[in-house]
């Protein structure tokens, strides 16, 4: 099946993998790993009702990354069918942790941690709105993914 889903508190969304997320042997650019996690983090905020940035708002913020740790186990493949598991596991007054997994079928290929805060556009941290974190507090775990 090929669209993102929710198992019990993990967010799954599932990647192809294209010819141009690759390198010349056909292996995946280790920057895209991040990209693709970037993405699920976003495909997360749009299923549970929330946005990546608001832009519009009277004081616009966005989420930013304060920390991003990766470790490379696998690499993936041109036209692999990976999935992106994200699991959130810490919410403070103005922090979100995640841990983050690409998987292919049974094969863990990445796994990652990342800290992301709210921030405003001239990149002075926010805390939590209490109407993001309510929608965020449903699905954090203790669950390493």
């Amino acid at each position: 099946m090929f669209e993102s889903r929710v198992e019990g508190k993990i967010f799954i969304w599932p990647v192809r993998i294209y010819y141009e997320d690759t390198d010349l042997s056909g292996i995946v650019y280790h920057a895209n790993y991040l990209r693709y996690m970037e993405r699920a983090r976003t495909e997360f905020f749009r299923v549970i009702g929330l946005k990546a940035a608001y832009l519009d708002d009277a004081e616009p913020t966005a989420w930013a990354l304060r920390k991003v740790e990766v470790e490379y186990i696998r690499p993936a493949k041109f036209d692999d069918l990976v999935e992106v598991r994200t699991t959130v596991v810490a919410l403070s007054g103005a922090r979100m942790g995640a841990d983050q997994a690409i998987w292919r079928g049974d094969e863990q290929l990445t796994k990652g941690q990342v800290q992301a805060c709210i921030i405003s556009l001239s990149g002075r941290p926010k805390r939590i709105p209490p109407e993001i974190r309510d929608k965020i507090l449903p699905f954090l775990s203790e669950t390493v993914t």
